[in-house]
């Protein structure tokens, strides 16, 4: 394939392969930023309100130890919640949290240091325990987050009737717990709801890509493919079938013309990409014209109006091009029969639309459009589909006796629908 030229299994690769499994969801990625940092923010706030607790109750635990918890929980807290912040290490920061609140509850009564081993009020873990499920809900897998939510609650439930815990009644233990797994059940419920619907979200956002990327193909394998039948049908098809029907030196002489194109067309080939946004003159797109038909004997009246400042995009005057010398070829090869001589113009103007018109008619033999067969490329392929793509649009009047008119007009004004 030539230099500038695409493969079509090429295009939408990559969009294709993202699709089928995408690193990082938009719609996931979003909704687990926002719930990690509306952990973060209620977790500081919760810490805020502790924080005089935990200073009440540092005398009744082990000289260093109390310090030590405090440091290892406050910290373990302020470190999840800057990760939210910046986006790096949150499950991690927030998994480390909930591991270090459940093993402090466990320790807990062994780092009392009170008379008898008593505590006056609830440990200040306990205000601490819905943050810690909420962290255990954004780090842990849905299945693992539950029987945490279940498990914290449940061990401060245990911790809060013994003495180290403040003795209460065991009823009173039981609701503490329960309202914490209540709590932690309503903060798991929400973030899995959000996960679910987010997923649904990308899972449709996949296929749509996929579609999308599988169109992307198809389109660029029609495209080539048109390229490719015009390619070979203007230069290379044409120029053999008339050095094949070649038997006098005139039509030898027009196939030997015929194949000096199709050589300098192949060696252009694909120099041109259909995404090139340069610009060309339509004077020189004439000029090409002018200079491609004055290499025939055929006499052809050129008729062009003065549109010096007219430009067009580069992919479309190649298109148009190519399309003209291809009905000039058609004309020469097929409209005249021996012994009538035949009048050729080209014309060539603006029109309204900022486009330009290109009228290639004949006086010949003419012939039913409707009747051209299907495996006959020239008018369908090179002209009429290479100009369609080029955003164009062409018009054929021709009838047995009445001879031929090729009318291309760029860009499709209000008649391609007629076309």
């Amino acid at each position: 394939m030539s230099p500038g030229r695409v493969a079509p299994e090429q295009l939408g690769a990559d969009l294709l392969n993202e699709s089928k499994q995408p690193r990082k969801p938009i719609s996931r990625a979003q909704i687990e930023r926002v719930v990690s940092r509306a952990a973060g923010g209620v977790g500081l706030i919760f810490a805020l309100q502790t924080y005089p607790a935990m200073l009440g109750q540092l005398d009744s635990l082990k000289p260093g130890l109390g310090v030590a918890l405090s440091v290892a929980i406050f910290g373990g807290l302020g470190v999840a919640t800057i990760a939210t912040l910046v986006k790096k290490y949150v499950r991690v920061t927030s998994g480390v949290f909930a591991g270090v609140y459940l093993v402090a509850l466990i320790g807990w009564p062994a780092m009392l240091n009170t008379p008898e081993g008593t505590l006056e009020g609830k440990p200040w873990l306990w205000y601490l325990c819905t943050v810690a499920t909420g962290f255990a809900a954004v780090s842990f897998s849905k299945w693992w987050a539950m029987i945490y939510t279940f498990l914290a609650p449940i061990v401060y439930g245990i911790v809060r009737v013994l003495p180290a815990g403040g003795g209460a009644d065991p009823m009173l233990g039981a609701l503490d717990a329960v309202y914490a797994i209540m709590l932690g059940l309503v903060i798991l419920i929400i973030i899995t709801m959000l996960r679910q619907a987010t997923a649904g979200v990308d899972i449709a956002q996949t296929n749509a890509l996929s579609t999308y990327s599988a169109a992307v193909r198809q389109h660029a394998t029609e495209v080539e493919r048109v390229q490719v039948d015009s390619l070979v049908h203007d230069s290379v098809l044409a120029a053999l079938l008339s050095a094949a029907a070649a038997g006098t030196p005139k039509a030898a002489e027009l196939a030997a013309t015929m194949a000096e194109d199709a050589i300098a067309r192949l060696n252009e080939a694909g120099s041109l990409p259909a995404t090139d946004d340069s610009l060309v003159l339509f004077s020189t797109l004439k000029d090409r014209i002018r200079a491609f038909a004055d290499r025939f004997d055929e006499p052809i009246e050129f008729i062009d109006c003065e549109a010096e400042r007219l430009t067009l995009p580069a992919h479309a005057g190649e298109a148009l091009y190519a399309a003209s010398a291809q009905a000039i070829v058609n004309s020469i090869q097929h409209a005249a029969v021996p012994g009538d001589p035949v009048t050729r113009s080209v014309r060539m103007n603006s029109n309204l639309l900022g486009g330009c018109v290109i009228e290639i008619a004949d006086s010949g033999v003419g012939f039913d459009p409707a009747t051209v067969p299907s495996e006959r490329l020239g008018l369908r392929i090179s002209i009429r589909e290479r100009v369609a793509k080029a955003g164009g649009v062409v018009q054929v009047s021709s009838g047995p006796g009445r001879g031929t008119s090729i009318l291309i007009e760029w860009p499709l004004g209000e008649r391609g629908g007629r076309a």
